[in-house]
């Protein structure tokens, strides 16, 4: 795999690169397939002006990046927060082709940011910022060209306002324009939970394919946000033991497991986990590195670096979040002999059930919650079986098995598809 420089480590557009060159090498990938893929087929930047409750006008840059159509309309979420760069937006619209090829789900990749700090702003200005950047996006995005759904910072809520805003400019409701809406609004059941129920799911099969037990398996998780809440919840009800809690403003620590469900009730009522009694207090960035079967980054990029990767003590890495491992800190981990399931494996029972609202508003036929479970479970189930066994073949790690896996798929339907001129 290439060199990167520090700098380039922790850019999420060069690691994915790399990832990709190195995988499609492996592949013997057509040079001319191997231009098409590697880069997105269209970028845009919007800037977004919006009243603010004060009275000002504030300008907003917002991206979408659509970087794959071959099997399928265009999918990904589209995030707020203050770190959005189109670098980032790049690598995770070129993260999601690849996570919907893994789990065989007819999309492409796409993602969408918007620069702002959610947290600083009024519902009111959150609702006209989104209705506007929705707007600029209007020829662009559609049941049959691009689906947004939530990602950080955003929620059902502001899905809700670009299903309504695009329902407007089309003059009829058009549910399968976004999904992670309300259920009411043509949700799906089950989406919420589907990330973290998928990133269980997998440790689950990686537990039978190592020879583990779940009995006694300690499980840390950095981040408790939608991803990790549900990760934690799902894994301590099928008998794992949540040793760690890492977030952004703390960190919890008991070696004897963490009530989950009363560490969910605290961080409703205090909006924080930090006070919480039943577990002492822990360093967020130190809390990676306790020993512990399972490690769960399942917040952001760039967590897992050549700074601290050396010092990992899980069996096993299970990425709930996009992009949480540099490249570097890959290598010294294959080192190590982490067993790691990548992010593209890890966390696309997000994207998985996003697919079933999606054919769920198309057919205006909606399933039970359990048939939804069910479905994701046989699918991430599937996957991952697909992934370890073609690593096996290969003789390559899990995460290059995974974008070999899905390059492979995008390359046959591009192939067949043939370069329209």
């Amino acid at each position: 795999m290439q060199t990167l420089t520090l700098e380039q480590e922790t850019n999420p557009w060069e690691a994915q690169a790399a990832r990709f060159d190195f995988a499609a090498q492996k592949l013997n990938l057509d040079q001319g397939i191997w231009k098409v893929l590697r880069y997105p087929s269209r970028e845009l930047i919007v800037h977004i002006p919006v009243g603010m409750d004060d009275g000002s006008i504030e300008v907003f840059t917002g991206y979408r990046v659509q970087h794959s159509v071959a099997r399928g309309p265009a999918k990904g979420g589209i995030r707020y927060s203050p770190d959005v760069s189109l670098d980032e937006v790049r690598a995770l619209a070129s993260w999601m082709t690849w996570k919907c090829a893994v789990v065989n789900i007819p999309f492409g990749g796409a993602k969408g940011g918007v620069i702002c700090d959610p947290k600083k702003m009024s519902q009111g200005e959150l609702e006209r910022m989104t209705r506007r950047y929705t707007a600029e996006l209007m020829e662009f995005i559609g049941p049959e060209k691009d689906v947004p759904a939530p990602d950080m910072g955003t929620d059902e809520q502001t899905m809700a306002w670009i299903m309504d805003t695009y329902s407007m400019h089309m003059r009829q409701t058009v549910n399968a324009v976004v999904t992670g809406k309300p259920v009411n609004l043509g949700g799906s059941r089950g989406r919420k939970e589907a990330t973290g129920r998928g990133v269980s799911v997998v440790c689950d099969e990686a537990i039978k394919h190592l020879g583990m037990s779940i009995d006694g398996c300690r499980v840390i998780i950095q981040g408790f946000g939608n991803v990790g809440s549900n990760s934690a919840k799902l894994l301590a009800q099928k008998g794992y033991t949540i040793i760690g809690i890492a977030e952004f403003d703390g960190g919890l620590y008991n070696p004897k497991g963490i009530d989950i469900p009363a560490l969910i009730e605290h961080r409703k009522n205090a909006g924080t986990i930090n006070g919480f009694t039943e577990a002492e207090a822990a360093d967020k960035r130190e809390l990676l590195t306790y020993n512990c079967e399972i490690l769960i980054p399942a917040a952001t990029e760039n967590v897992i670096t050549s700074k601290n990767a050396d010092r990992i003590r899980c069996k096993i890495l299970c990425e709930g979040a996009n992009g949480p491992t540099t490249t570097i800190a890959d290598e010294i981990l294959a080192d190590k002999r982490v067993f790691i399931i990548p992010d593209i494996l890890a966390n696309a029972g997000g994207v998985t059930t996003s697919y079933f609202e999606w054919v769920q508003d198309r057919m205006g036929y909606f399933w039970t919650e359990a048939e939804v479970n069910q479905r994701l479970d046989n699918i991430m189930t599937e996957s991952f079986n697909d992934v370890v066994t073609y690593a096996q073949n290969h003789g390559v790690n899990n995460r290059i098995a995974a974008y070999m896996l899905a390059i492979d798929r995008v390359a046959y339907t591009t192939k067949q598809r043939g370069i329209y001129a």
